[in-house]
């Protein structure tokens, strides 16, 4: 009788998770992603704003399940599901059989509605963003030292952000943190800190997913490093490197988007029901009601726990992955299911600048210095393999006690 095949699509957090708890099954494990290695995401700011280099934070697929003789690794992108037929369709593959199918696609950014604001709008989801976004913020400086019209310059030396989430957050703080320290003595016609950080949020606090306090917290770490925050105030277009919000016109020489997201086609592919962000609607199990043997995990799917949907956070996808992928060695095995998935909430938290953070850790509440501390050391812990935690360390130590910032390399102007 020959081996039942496990397809994952997706090696982020959750695909991960799911591959080695499937480690030394007696399936057959097809792990599937459009590039060829996991990504630490919520390190991606730092490659965004010269911290740190791409492969501090991403290690390839191959190398991390090289020791998982059960798993193979196809670079590729999947462009749909024949549940009927069991397959998984490939846009430059042939189709891939499977016995259980997990979806851990993950989402991509919304503009709620505008799709024409991202031909001038960047995003952060991957190294290409992340290096995009970095050869922007660079180039800029290097721009503005240049020109001799000092208008030009201002513009040069202005940057939005739209979305004060975790991820706008850490991202106008470290740029102005960059521009006001790591940047000061750098330059001579111009002076990098009087550049301007815009940090747009439609809603009424910053990080409105912390307690009230500490979102207070955040707004003052962010005003005291240079930001301003305009709460309360929607975007209303962005064009041409011009940005339109509560009655004012800015124009920047990087606008960056980490307001909405929506989550990646999956519940298309099956025909499934969605929530409003597109997520698949999973049940108890991350199963896909009335599509047999199909998961769906992280951000991709619709979990409620407790009458509420899980967050979109890396430590979700994780549990996710790692308990579905014990399930389906359960059942591949002829054992019963393990006890229902339930996901054990650590806490949350968001790094705005050098030693300053807010944290959620159950009943406390963590900011400046101690936060910070906490938050370095989560993610140290949380790398995926050793030599990333030892470079990221040794990269975070120099830049603490210099200000410095060790990947600000640029080989031409955009």
């Amino acid at each position: 009788m020959s081996r039942k095949t496990v397809v994952i699509v997706g090696a982020g957090f959750g695909g991960l998770a799911a591959a080695r708890a499937l480690k030394g099954a007696d399936v057959d494990v097809v792990l599937i992603d459009r590039t060829n290695h996991h990504l630490f995401q919520p390190l991606l700011y730092q490659v965004a704003t010269a911290a740190l280099s791409p492969a501090d934070i991403a290690t390839a697929s191959r190398t991390l399940l090289r020791g998982q003789k059960n798993v193979t690794v196809l670079m590729g992108e999947v462009t749909g599901v024949d549940a009927a037929a069991k397959v998984v369709r490939l846009k430059d593959g042939p189709e891939q059989a499977y016995d259980w199918l997990i979806l851990a696609t993950g989402a991509a950014y919304s503009f709620f509605g505008h799709p024409e604001w991202a031909d001038d709008a960047e995003v952060l989801k991957s190294l290409d963003d992340a290096l995009t976004i970095r050869r922007k913020l660079l180039a800029a400086f290097e721009k503005a030292e240049l020109t001799d019209d000092p208008e030009e310059a201002r513009r040069l030396m202005t940057f939005v952000v739209v979305g004060a989430g975790p991820t706008g957050v850490e991202t106008a703080g470290t740029i102005a943190e960059m521009a006001r320290m790591t940047l000061r003595h750098d330059f001579r016609r111009i002076d990098p800190t009087k550049a301007r950080v815009i940090l747009f949020e439609a809603g009424p606090r910053v990080l409105t997913a912390f307690p009230e306090d500490l979102s207070a917290y955040a707004k003052r770490a962010l005003e005291e490093l240079g930001v301003e925050v305009r709460t309360g105030t929607a975007v209303e277009a962005i064009a041409d490197g011009v940005v339109r919000a509560g009655g004012e016109t800015i124009a920047a020489a990087a606008v960056l988007w980490s307001a909405g997201v929506e989550a990646r086609p999956a519940a298309k592919w099956l025909g499934a029901e969605a929530v409003r962000n597109g997520g698949v609607v999973v049940d108890a199990t991350c199963a896909v009601p009335g599509v047999p043997d199909v998961f769906a995990i992280g951000d991709v799917a619709s979990f409620r726990q407790d009458g509420k949907p899980l967050p979109g956070l890396a430590p979700v996808a994780k549990q996710q992955g790692k308990w579905v992928g014990k399930l389906v060695r359960a059942r591949a095995e002829g054992r019963p299911d393990p006890p229902a998935f339930r996901y054990r909430d650590w806490g949350t938290m968001a790094v705005i600048g050098r030693s300053k953070a807010v944290a959620l850790l159950g009943p406390w509440k963590l900011t400046g210095f101690i936060a910070w501390l906490a938050w370095s050391l989560v993610h140290l812990m949380l790398l995926i393999d050793f030599r990333s935690r030892v470079i990221v360390y040794v990269n975070w130590t120099w830049a603490w006690f210099t200000m410095g910032r060790g990947a600000r390399l640029l080989t031409r102007l955009p």
